[in-house]
């Protein structure tokens, strides 16, 4: 069946998520072209925004009133794909609601000040995005939901590090004010190791927190592993190059990721 919204979904995600559509692959049948379509959905909010797109705010108000009341919110094409997943999955209207507000928080062009701003920010775009996932596997309870929500937050800190230059140079920096402070004031290559270092270890700190909640996973357990130790192996790359020496993102070689994923694939079977 020819089914263009889903076309472009795998698209998307191949094209902007290469680590998690190499995870996607390990997905159930069952279930893996519906996580491509929540990640369109995802994915769409957060372009919309961070391009500034006039509709963005439109777009993100859709989608609160969806969580509100699916019946009555404005048909968009982000509430569309939420009604049609929402007839399959229990999709979390807190998770949903709290994105929102994480793109609220971007259209203002926020600036998180603490390291709990920080960790609010990346659960709000990052953590929810892992606790929905875990609904749509059919995970449940609260141990579940703390794992989840942990390897979302540990991805998207490994987002702030590996963008920090791309994102200086479009005038956002994602870093908590006080650390950076703590650490010298300087974002600049080779002025910026210890405030690195720090980072590091506070992501890694919940990757040990989330990835224990693989095991929790009715099913998709082989591709949350993948995709964790994938987007752990960011960190480690950063690390081989020198804690921000020099600019740029930092980048796992293909075949790093592939070897990463198959290893921690073994030993969750």
């Amino acid at each position: 069946m020819n089914d263009p919204i889903l076309a472009e979904a795998r698209d998307t995600t191949r094209r902007v998520a290469r680590t998690f559509a190499l995870a996607c692959r390990l997905l159930p049948r069952g279930v893996r072209d519906d996580v491509y379509r929540l990640y369109l959905v995802y994915r769409t909010l957060d372009d919309l925004v961070d391009e500034r797109r006039p509709e963005a705010a439109e777009r993100v108000g859709a989608v609160e009133a969806w969580c509100d009341d699916p019946a009555s919110a404005p048909v968009t094409p982000e509430t569309s794909l939420l009604s049609q997943l929402a007839e399959r999955h229990p999709l979390p209207p807190h998770a949903l609601r709290e994105f929102c507000a994480g793109m609220r928080f971007d259209l203002a062009r926020g600036e998180n000040l603490t390291e709990d701003d920080l960790d609010l920010y990346c659960f709000r775009v990052a953590g929810t995005v892992g606790l929905t996932m875990a609904a749509m596997l059919g995970a449940g309870g609260e141990d579940a939901e703390r794992r989840a929500s942990a390897l979302g937050m540990a991805m998207q800190r490994t987002n702030v590090l590996r963008d920090i230059d791309e994102d200086l140079a479009t005038g956002r920096v994602f870093l908590a004010r006080e650390s950076i402070a703590r650490f010298g004031g300087s974002l600049a290559p080779g002025e910026r190791a210890d405030l690195v270092r720090d980072q590091i270890a506070r992501a890694d700190a919940l990757y040990d927190e989330g990835m224990p909640g693989v095991a929790l996973l009715p099913c998709g357990r082989r591709a949350v592993a993948a995709a964790g130790v994938m987007y752990r192996e960011i960190l480690r790359q950063i690390e081989r190059e020198g804690y921000g020496s020099r600019a740029g993102r930092a980048v796992v070689p293909a075949q790093r990721k592939l070897v990463v994923a198959a290893r921690r694939v073994a030993l969750s079977r």
